[in-house]
């Protein structure tokens, strides 16, 4: 917007009378509520985008990742920061990023081994070459090696299996993304 425009709409809006600049304020601050209401985030916090994934810019390190599980929704939120000790906790040298709105752990030269995403219903931890490991994780994919575990609100993690999957995961050639 031009410098030009902006002085036009600050003067149009010091124009108005103060009880219809004080009622636009009351009915934007009703409209903030009800956008988190819908599953959107005030101008402040993360977006969620369809499903209830976070939206986070893409960035390298611990800041972004706990960026991230900070605006997962609801149970998620415990749960993500849960795994992130667990992962970290099985490999203290693991590599955290998030890219395409998930966070992904990997080994420096390796590439990235594990990735988190949230759904509307669950979360889903992606191990990108899941297949090799044993046992493998449950859910198949569409993509040869990959293999997936998804946790819903209720479920026990057994912590023990995921940390050996972890540790497993992070010794094989991750996705280069």
């Amino acid at each position: 917007m031009t410098k030009t425009a902006n002085s036009n709409i600050a003067k149009a809006t010091s124009k108005r009378p103060a009880k219809e600049n004080a009622a636009r304020a009351s009915v934007s601050a009703k409209n903030e509520g009800k956008k988190e209401e819908r599953g959107q985030a005030p101008a402040d916090q993360p977006k969620l985008l369809s499903g209830g994934n976070p939206q986070i810019a893409k960035g390298y390190g611990d800041a972004p990742v706990q960026a991230y599980i900070a605006a997962m929704p609801g149970w998620k939120s415990a749960v993500g920061r849960r795994l992130d000790q667990l992962v970290m906790r099985a490999v203290p040298e693991a590599q955290k990023a998030v890219k395409w709105n998930s966070p992904l752990y990997g080994m420096e030269g390796n590439g990235w081994f594990l990735g988190i995403h949230c759904f509307a219903k669950y979360i889903k931890v992606a191990f990108y070459n899941g297949a090799s490991l044993s046992p493998p994780p449950p859910v198949e994919s569409k993509i040869a090696n990959a293999r997936y575990f998804h946790i819903h609100e209720k479920d026990e993690i057994d912590e023990a299996q995921f940390s050996d999957w972890v540790k497993q995961a992070s010794r094989l050639p991750g996705e280069r993304m």
